[in-house]
């Protein structure tokens, strides 16, 4: 059985949170925790939250027990992109964009895990 999570309109950039998704994907989730907790980037506070609400959906709405789940799938697809103007020299400016990302982390039970 697979339970989800996801995030919407996180602001960072999808590469960026994609370097820590790929740290994490097809651990056990006691070992994904862990890896976040000690991971020095922005995107992992994050992560370990809706690693935690997929974790709670699989405990309540499936009844499966957290301590079999792994982290299936893990990925960050792009969001809107909020475009920003700078001034620049001799009247000129750039354009700045702030990207966003959708985040989505998939746990399932160990045996359909394996299967996929």
């Amino acid at each position: 059985m697979k339970a989800r999570a996801q995030a919407k309109y996180v602001r960072q950039s999808p590469y960026k949170v994609r370097l820590v998704l790929d740290l994490v994907r097809g651990m056990p989730v006691d070992d994904a925790r862990n890896t976040l907790d000690f991971t020095n980037r922005r995107a992992a506070p994050t992560i370990r939250k809706v690693l935690d609400s997929a974790v709670a959906n699989a405990e309540h709405n499936f009844a499966l027990d957290a301590e079999e789940l792994i982290v299936s799938e893990a990925f960050a697809d792009e969001g809107p992109t909020l475009k920003r103007w700078r001034p620049r020299a001799r009247g000129r400016a750039t354009r700045i964009n702030k990207r966003t990302s959708h985040i989505t982390i998939v746990v399932a039970d160990d045996d359909e895990g394996e299967e996929s």
